[in-house]
């Protein structure tokens, strides 16, 4: 077998604080200047004393009051303008109800006269059979999808009159306080 020969094992480097101890240089040793602070004093400014004269106190008082009035005239209007919305959310939401219940009406009622054609075609015995009930079927529809139309235009028409209401009457009144 081959001899294995092991390596020379390498010395570790010597950190740098060591190097400089051991060397015959010797580092300059360093301090940071330390600065003071200049020492003034402040000096003081004395603020003369001096009387408002009424005229200036009087505008004054005068320009806060109104703006404490101007605060509270916005601060009514304000809570007057969520009221109404309010009102008017709660009237649209239900009238929007409503109309949706009717949509839901007249498409169960068109479904149910879907079906009850589709079970009398099954049933026919004759394509002129067929023919028959399908046009007698159109005609009924045309004549119920318009009546239908027509309930659904009235339903979004009071829908929208009921809404806009309380926004009307409100334009109205802050035109009369105006």
């Amino acid at each position: 077998m081959a001899d294995i020969q092991s390596a020379p094992q390498k010395s570790k480097p010597k950190p740098v604080a060591a190097i400089a101890s051991d060397s015959k240089f010797e580092m300059p040793k360093y301090e940071m200047p330390k600065f003071d602070m200049p020492k003034f004093e402040m000096p003081k400014f004395e603020i003369p004393t001096m009387e408002v004269p009424p005229a200036f106190r009087e505008a004054a008082e005068k320009g806060i009051a109104q703006a404490k009035e101007n605060y509270e005239k916005f601060k009514s209007a304000a809570e007057q303008a969520t009221d109404v919305l309010e009102e008017t959310y709660a009237t649209a939401s239900k009238g929007y109800s409503g109309y949706g219940l009717k949509v839901i009406e007249t498409s169960r009622a068109n479904a149910n006269a879907a079906f009850d054609l589709f079970g009398e075609l099954l049933a026919a015995k004759s394509y002129s059979d067929v023919v028959e009930k399908t046009t007698a079927y159109m005609r009924s529809q045309f004549d119920t999808v318009t009546a239908q139309a027509k309930e659904l235009t009235e339903q979004a028409q009071k829908v929208a009159t009921e809404t806009a209401e309380p926004i009307k009457e409100s334009i109205a009144s802050f035109g009369k306080a105006a």
